[in-house]
């Protein structure tokens, strides 16, 4: 039987078994990798689909001798896991190389925040008046700082136009 598996279907402790099995499936995944720590995190991978992984476990340590059902679970959980941090790191790099290619930019703070947000995943289009609430500036102001960043060649305005302008960076 797996050892987080093995750990929480014993349950030894009255509280914290669910944490201290993922710890063990980190440091165990960890050692299986060769390496101290890990890109990636099954924990919060398994912490995500709380729900599920409550019910495999209950499916699977119900009597039966048969894990397959949580093997192929945790396994999914583990692929999900590391597309998750591949993509983070792709990202990051995204935005270093933006930042590494334009470093003699001259952006100002507000602008660099914003841009920041759209490679963090910004929620929704980006639009004048959601720029001037999250730089707490005029809603002039943010249409200065938009205009500049077009004029530099980083943001663009969405095709769709009209009443709901909204801008997107070109680097995407």
């Amino acid at each position: 039987m797996p050892h987080e598996l093995w750990f929480v279907a014993i349950h030894p402790f009255d509280d914290g078994n669910g944490r201290l099995a993922r710890t063990i499936t980190d440091m165990l995944m960890a050692r299986l990798c060769g390496t101290e720590w890990l890109y990636f995190s099954v924990s919060a991978e398994v912490l995500k689909r709380r729900k599920d992984y409550y019910e495999v476990l209950q499916r699977t340590t119900g009597g039966g001798t048969d894990i397959t059902q949580w093997v192929e679970w945790f396994l999914e959980c583990v692929r999900t896991a590391i597309e998750t941090s591949e993509q983070r790191l792709a990202n990051v790099l995204r935005k270093a190389t933006f930042w590494q290619y334009h470093s003699n930019l001259g952006v100002n703070e507000r602008q660099r925040k914003v841009i920041n947000r759209l490679f963090d995943g910004f929620e929704g289009p980006l639009t004048s008046s959601k720029w001037a609430k999250i730089c707490h500036c005029s809603p002039d102001t943010a249409l200065r700082d938009i205009t500049d960043l077009m004029e530099k060649g980083i943001l663009t305005k969405a095709p769709t136009g009209g009443r709901s302008t909204h801008y997107c960076l070109i680097a995407e």
